[in-house]
């Protein structure tokens, strides 16, 4: 298996607020099979799906699949950014859930819950650049640009 994420897929409960709200944060959708609400980001697809369809297709209850202890995170090339990209999600209708701050490693991030409770980081990492692609490269891996 190589090392990489191709789709990330959310099980919504209401797909058309969710899918609002990602759009509220600037997000494009792009065309997709019935049934699914696709956004195309860097090398990957964040794909909304019905929450009992996607236990369905488990083979899982909704119950059983539950809520795993997860998060997506958005990495930003500046600081001064992430309060920012914070107040326009709550705006949006996310709930923050720790406001933009320092970390104990010398970045500075925050978090919020989407409106079914998906829980985002935005951070800025001065150890981890954005390619200027936008791409996020962990400790500078990779080339630079």
């Amino acid at each position: 298996m190589e090392q990489r994420i191709s789709l990330i897929t959310l099980g919504a409960l209401d797909m058309d607020r969710l899918a609002a709200f990602y759009e509220a944060l600037g997000w494009k959708r792009t065309p997709s099979p019935d049934g699914v609400i696709a956004f195309d980001l860097l090398g990957q697809t964040l794909a909304l799906f019905p929450l009992e369809k996607l236990a369905e297709d488990i083979g899982l209850s909704v119950e059983d699949l539950g809520c795993g202890a997860a998060t997506l995170a958005h990495n930003l090339p500046g600081m001064e950014e992430v309060a920012d990209l914070l107040a326009r999600a709550e705006k949006a209708g996310a709930t923050i859930l720790k406001p933009a701050q320092d970390t104990f490693w010398g970045g500075y991030h925050g978090y919020f819950a989407d409106p079914e409770g998906h829980i985002w980081e935005i951070a800025f990492n001065p150890f981890s650049p954005l390619r200027d692609d936008g791409a996020f490269r962990w400790n500078g891996y990779g080339d630079a640009s």
